[in-house]
This record gives C-alpha cells, structure tokens and sequence, in this order.
C-alpha cells in the first residue's frame, strides 16, 4: 500500500467547494465529485471559512518566515554607542588572546 501525496488545492477550487456545501449540497457527494480524500476536508474548510472568512482559505506561506534587514539605529548618538560597545568588545577580546600567548595554559 503506497502512501498518497499531499494534494493541495486551489483558493478558487475551495471557495467554490464551500460555496456549494453551503448551498445545500450532501458532502459526502460533494466530495467524491470533487475527488476529495474525504469530506472531513470540507468540513475543516467549511469551519475556516465561518472563523476566518473566504481569506481564510487562501494558501499560507510554509516555512519560517525571512530574516528582516538589520534596523539602522535611530540617531548618529546611537550609531556611535553602537560602534563604541563593539570596539570595546573587539579590544576586551584582543587583550585576552594576548594574555593567552603570553602565558599559555599548563
């Protein structure tokens, strides 16, 4: 027995699908002329589109959303403190790795 692929419907083909099983049509034909793997699948349609609209039922983007652009800081005062701390952290580093060769762990 070989698992079936996820189909994935149009916003137009589920809309129109809804549309019709509101309208008065049984499900269970409803679904096996639409080749629906089981009417469940209009039921959880159905209940989108009561809770959330016709937008709703439009595809979601999968996946994790994209890293947003890194924010320029608001002022030149800003952008100096940052500047500041990072020269501060580079030469707090600096210092460490000089007092490392100087004296290497035993």
């Amino acid at each position: 027995m070989t698992k079936q692929a996820k189909k994935s419907y149009s916003f137009e083909f589920k809309v129109e699908a809804v549309r019709r099983l509101l309208a008065g049509e049984p499900k269970t034909e409803l679904a096996k002329e639409l080749e629906l793997s089981s009417p469940k699948l209009l039921e959880s349609w159905v209940r989108t589109y009561r809770t959330q609209g016709s937008e709703g039922l439009r595809p979601k983007q999968r996946g994790r959303p994209p890293k947003s652009a890194p924010q320029e800081p608001a002022s030149e005062l800003e952008r100096l403190r940052r500047e500041n701390e990072l020269l501060r952290a580079q030469n707090a580093y600096l210092g460490k790795v000089r007092a490392l060769r100087e004296h290497p762990p035993e």
